[in-house]
Parts: structure tokens; C-alpha cells; sequence
């Protein structure tokens, strides 16, 4: 005799921007896309380190860009410049965790 299948449970699919993004419950975020979070977010930062007083090491246009930041007086831009960078590293420290937590059930 034969045994009856036991029944699965449907799979609950939750949909986002009107179905155009949909995602199991329950499911976690694939671990290229964490890496790819950390490996961008980096690039971004170090973006912001290296050139927050703009490309002063160019070959054709370092030195206008150090004359512009002597006559504008640069130095008075850092406050803002680190507070950018702070908010960053805000962002990034959410990313991350909402990266690698446990999936959440609704």
C-alpha cells in the first residue's frame, strides 16, 4: 500500500515594488553581496580619505588644485569633511549589521 505524501507547506513569498523584487521568508542575504557591502563600502571610504582635499597629486592639474586650497583656505573644510566620513562609517556600521543578522520573520 502506498503512503499518502505528506503536504508541504506553502512557500511564503513577500514581494517588494510591486512584485519586481520578492524574497522567501526566512531566507538570508547570499554571501557575495555581504562581501560585495564590505569590498564597496571600503573603496568609498578610502575615496573619501585620498581625495578630500581634492587631486592634489596630479601630474597636469596638482598644482592648481594646491594653489585653489591655499587662496580658499582648505583647512577650515575639515570639520565638514570628517563629520562626511563619520556619517559614512554611521552607514556602514548599519550596513553590516543588517548584513550578517540572523533572517528576520514577519
Amino acid at each position: 500500500m502506498a503512503k499518502p505524501k505528506e503536504e508541504e507547506a506553502p512557500i511564503e513569498v513577500k514581494e517588494y515594488a510591486d512584485g519586481w523584487i520578492t524574497e522567501k521568508k526566512g531566507t538570508d542575504v547570499p554571501p557575495f553581496l555581504k562581501i560585495t557591502f564590505i569590498v564597496i563600502s571600503s573603496g568609498c571610504l578610502a575615496y573619501l580619505f585620498i581625495y578630500m582635499h581634492g587631486e592634489t597629486t596630479n601630474a597636469e592639474r596638482g598644482k592648481l588644485v594646491q594653489a585653489l586650497n591655499e587662496v580658499s583656505g582648505y583647512q577650515s573644510a575639515n570639520p565638514l569633511m570628517y563629520l562626511v566620513i563619520a556619517l559614512f562609517l554611521i552607514y556602514f556600521a548599519i550596513l553590516v549589521v543588517f548584513a550578517f543578522r540572523k533572517p528576520h520573520e514577519d
